[in-house]
């Protein structure tokens, strides 16, 4: 086998990893059942599955542009989807939209469930 079928033959692999976490995080963000985990299921699988993809087609174009427009995608996938988590995560501890048995919290602001401490 040629350097070109084992680049092509791994680069579809990579491919089919890659889609296979992406459909992953999509049933994560339809089945599971709270702000927190939905948000896991956004970043994690979501991010690596993209990373996986992007290598995957550069090691099958093997086009210079192509791979440096896939090595931006990477890069700003990189930045943004752990800022966008990070934001849901404060939106969704601010409003109270969360599991409070899956959260410590130190700080002074109350629980989700009592009303009063939240009226005051």
């Amino acid at each position: 086998m040629t350097l070109e079928g084992v680049l092509d033959l791994v680069g579809a692999v990579l491919i089919l990893v890659g889609a296979s976490l992406a459909l992953t995080a999509a049933i994560g963000l339809v089945r599971l059942p709270d702000v927190l985990n939905r948000m896991h299921a956004a970043s994690k699988p979501q991010t690596l599955g993209f990373l996986a993809l992007c290598l995957g087609l550069a090691l099958v174009l093997r086009d210079g542009s192509a791979t440096s427009l896939l090595a931006l995608a990477a890069g700003l996938q990189l930045v943004t989807a752990p800022v966008a988590t990070q934001m849901m995560a404060k939106a969704a501890y601010r409003t109270g939209q969360y599991r409070a048995d899956l959260v410590a919290d130190d700080g002074d602001r109350p629980p989700p469930d009592d009303e009063d401490a939240r009226n005051r």
